[in-house]
């Protein structure tokens, strides 16, 4: 059985191609491989090799030829893959400048971050394009005349414009987030055996700069192995998203409703018993996604109970839950852009404006 994203016919639904790629086996192999290599070149400014061992390490390691089934046995084995990975960039480059001094958790973790990161901007891209597209909605449409609603009972008379507002200002405030959140994901992660990087010795914080420099990614005064708000707060936000986003879907189902009719819509799922209907699709997935996020967001938040200065179970637990929230997010996006671009008119004539 595969999960929805990923499944014969549900990932037509659900699937988001682009933010899978970022999170595929393949992509967090070479990410893993590129922390590896970065280690390797940069690792005599701790002492832990001389500068060409280190430097023909990291030649090999890029080369390697490794794939993620390689990782299989040896991850039901140790828990983790890199062990396994390590073993093979040995056996399979020759090299000896290589991994030590630091853990998996540092592999694994600043892979991590590199999918993390490289999605939130395509997140934040996306964001931009919807808030455009609500935009456009309410220069065409703003004008006109639409009945409040509180409580799903008609309250007093307000235009479309009120109404979009409050869908596509929260956007705003989201992009505003992911700039603010970046410099506390976008991290390298070393911290040795028990996060305090004290086996590296006084080169320690040359070698971290120097790796993370070459990753893309900033320093931290020491690991955060068992600090996991940056990465909670991530996850914060992408329930944050999309559940601006199922608003956005709640509130289109509803308007769409035969006999209050306040938004027309291009197209819409078919019925296989009422040939009649034309289900808003696009709108209940926005809601179902938002639902979804909100659900595992539970899950991130009982992972920052990182026990000591290292967690198996929480840690474990991300792995789960983050690339999955992230997809969803990235979904809802292209669905609500989609949604907008398929508003055909809402309110009443430009004439029923109200004042």
């Amino acid at each position: 059985m595969t999960g929805v994203f990923d499944h014969p016919w549900l990932s037509g639904l659900f699937a988001d191609e682009e933010i899978a790629a970022l999170w595929s086996a393949d992509a967090q192999l070479g990410h893993m491989l590129a922390f590896e290599a970065a280690w390797s070149r940069h690792g005599h400014l701790a002492g832990l090799w001389n500068k060409d061992e280190g430097a023909k390490a990291a030649v090999a390691i890029a080369g390697a030829e490794i794939t993620p089934d390689d990782l299989r046995d040896g991850t039901a084995r140790d828990g983790v893959c890199v062990p396994a990975l390590v073993r093979l960039l040995k056996e399979r480059t020759g090299a000896t400048a290589v991994h030590t001094g630091a853990t998996s958790q540092d592999v694994i973790d600043t892979a991590t971050v590199l999918s993390l990161v490289r999605s939130l901007d395509v997140i934040d891209v996306r964001l931009g394009q919807v808030a455009a597209r609500l935009g456009d909605l309410e220069a065409r449409y703003g004008q006109r005349s639409l009945m409040g609603r509180t409580r799903m009972q008609a309250a007093v008379p307000m235009t479309v414009a009120d109404r979009v507002a409050t869908w596509r200002l929260p956007l705003h405030t989201h992009r505003d987030r992911l700039t603010q959140l970046r410099p506390r994901v976008a991290l390298v992660q070393i911290g040795g055996a028990v996060g305090d990087r004290a086996a590296l010795g006084d080169g320690a914080d040359t070698l971290c700069a120097a790796v993370a420099q070459e990753l893309g990614l900033s320093l931290t005064d020491r690991s955060w192995h068992s600090q996991r708000d940056g990465i909670a707060e991530a996850a914060s936000v992408l329930s944050l998203i999309t559940g601006s986003l199922g608003k956005i879907g709640q509130d289109i189902c509803l308007m769409a409703q035969q006999g209050i009719d306040d938004i027309t819509l291009a197209g819409g799922g078919a019925s296989s018993a009422m040939p009649h209907k034309r289900n808003p699709i696009e709108a209940e997935l926005l809601v179902t996604l938002a639902r979804f996020n909100a659900v595992q967001l539970s899950g991130m938040h009982q992972a920052l109970v990182h026990e000591q200065e290292r967690s198996g179970a929480a840690w474990t637990l991300e792995w789960m839950l983050l690339p999955q929230m992230v997809e969803a997010a990235g979904r809802a996006l292209t669905v609500a852009d989609a949604l907008a671009n398929a508003v055909t008119g809402i309110g009443g004539t430009a004439s029923e404006a109200a004042p």
